[in-house]
């Protein structure tokens, strides 16, 4: 089975934590890294002394057959629509952009046009498998709770209506369509929208965001109801060492998505 060369779009806390970890999966070949015009010099010199053999660059290499986007919202449009329309297959972790109003589509026209295929990944939350496949007979209910220490959630709508820095029991911050809360909590939006476009879609999935002092830990809590029956799972996620604000399993369903791809058994 040939390994297909691998281009990461980002290279920040998760694509440097990708390329540590893909380093001890021989049949995993990640060629470039794609990272702003004005990094690419520091960037090459970084991956130099770490004497690895990959180069950076600011778009994504004709030659690629895989691409993994690790670098935000505006590489989706920078990046990623023009690779899916030259027929290279991509992965997505930034998967919250898709709560911007016509990128689905955009995307998908892309895909189309080049006969390519993009892959929507789990990133930080588990339970997609499961549903997705509810959605395809009788997924009624999906609840979305996401619980945060107060810290968590400075810089963010939530400032306007609660002394975070004063907290001292649980307090609602958001209750409403996984949408809106993409649209309001951007940096928060990955997890909600990756069970939206699972199940119900981003405007019948509610999500309801929690400031509290009682947890240490981003908590993901999702309760679905079906016709399959009912599922609910709680994850207690441990951040990245190199970046608290990152999920560290985030990065591992990236890695996961590469090894997929490269590896004659997938699951």
């Amino acid at each position: 089975m040939n390994s297909p060369r691998i281009t990461l779009i980002g290279f920040g806390a998760i694509g440097r934590a990708l390329l540590t970890r893909a380093r001890a999966v021989p049949q995993l070949r990640i060629t470039h890294v794609v990272v702003r015009t004005t990094r690419i010099a520091a960037t090459q010199a970084e991956l130099d002394a770490l004497g690895v053999t990959v180069q950076a660059v600011d778009q994504v290499a004709a030659d690629a057959q895989l691409v993994l986007e690790c670098a935000g919202h505006g590489a989706l449009l920078a990046h990623v629509l023009p690779a899916l329309a030259r027929g290279i297959e991509c992965g997505v972790l930034s998967v919250g952009a898709l709560s911007d109003p016509g990128l689905p589509e955009q995307l998908e026209q892309a895909a189309i046009q080049g006969n390519a295929r993009l892959h929507l990944l789990s990133g930080a939350i588990g339970g997609i498998d499961a549903l997705a496949a509810a959605r395809l007979d009788g997924l009624t209910e999906v609840l979305y709770t996401g619980r945060k220490p107060p810290t968590g959630w400075r810089g963010t709508p939530a400032d306007a209506l609660v002394d975070l820095a004063t907290l001292t029991s649980a307090f609602i911050i958001f209750e409403g369509t996984a949408r809106a809360a993409a649209r309001l909590y951007p940096k928060n939006a990955n997890v909600a929208a990756t069970l939206s476009l699972a199940g119900l879609g981003l405007d019948i999935t509610r999500v309801r965001l929690i400031a509290d002092p009682a947890v240490s830990e981003n908590v993901h809590e999702v309760a679905a109801r079906g016709a399959f029956g009912e599922m609910l799972l709680t994850m207690r996620g441990k951040p990245l060492a190199d970046n608290p604000k990152t999920s560290a399993l985030t990065v591992l369903s990236g890695l996961r998505f590469l090894c997929n791809r490269a590896l004659p058994i997938a699951i």
